[in-house]
């Protein structure tokens, strides 16, 4: 796969991504006043721990205003890496980032908020080695970085469902099926067959297990990259999580490009 293209589909993907975070992020304003739940006053408290001068930044920082103009200000860097990416972009893109799992205690949405800052990792990797080893090798080792993670978290994922008995029954696809948008599901609905559940347990299981054959070629790696599309659509479908299906797209185009590397 050409470098250029892979990079310029990876930047578009984190582009479209990072807008519908932001986006996310000035809808929860309302959500965040000084009786909400999510209030900072509230939130504050998980850093009562760092040093006076640390919280007096955080406190400024995740003011109202200062937040919004943040939001804004992230919301023109993501925008510009459908252009490109640059040094100052990837610098303010991953500390932003940083920032905001700071005022959401840690992970807003979880594994979507992993994937991000593992594909902005691999993004600020490319730019701060391009000095040192040239444009290719930086780029080349920013894409098996996020290659790496990626690959590794789909094998976790499966490992962890292969070594539990409910998801080996098919018990837990029900339970969350039920939790849905749309649960819980009726006492006729196929999904609640068991032959049903459990191929589409083992189905998953399988998949995330053997998600490190991606890297068997690039025939191999769209297979797979197609195949977890797919499952983080259902996953949006089912359970509203549209952040996943954005966040592990970006991944993609790393996954593919290093298939052929071998």
């Amino acid at each position: 796969m050409n470098l250029y293209l892979t990079v310029r589909a990876l930047e578009c993907l984190l582009a479209t991504s990072l807008l519908i975070q932001t986006l996310e992020f000035f809808r929860l304003s309302r959500f965040a006043d000084a009786r909400s739940v999510w209030s900072w006053q509230r939130q504050r408290g998980d850093v009562a721990h760092t040093s006076v001068w640390l919280q007096k930044l955080f406190d400024w920082l995740f003011q109202e205003r200062v937040h919004q103009a943040h939001l804004l200000l992230r919301l023109g860097a993501a925008a510009s890496l459908f252009f490109g990416v640059s040094m100052v972009s990837a610098v303010f893109l991953f500390v932003s980032s940083l920032l905001i799992l700071i005022r959401w205690r840690g992970a807003f949405n979880g594994g979507s908020d992993f994937m991000t800052m593992v594909v902005l990792t691999g993004l600020l990797v490319s730019q701060l080695a391009q000095p040192i080893v040239g444009p290719v090798i930086a780029w080349r080792a920013g894409l098996w970085y996020i290659t790496i993670h990626a690959i590794s978290s789909y094998f976790i994922s499966g490992a962890i469902k292969l070594i539990s008995g409910d998801w080996r029954s098919g018990r837990v696809l029900i339970h969350f099926l039920d939790g849905g948008l749309y649960g819980p599901l009726s006492d006729h609905s196929r999904l609640r067959k068991k032959p049903i559940a459990l191929i589409a347990s083992w189905s998953f299981i399988g998949w995330e297990c053997l998600f490190p054959l991606a890297l068997a070629g690039p025939q191999w790696a769209m297979l797979w990259c197609g195949i977890a599309a797919l499952f983080h659509f259902l996953v949006f479908r089912f359970f509203g999580l549209n952040r996943f299906f954005w966040a592990w797209a970006a991944s993609f185009p790393a996954i593919i490009y290093c298939s052929a590397q071998w």
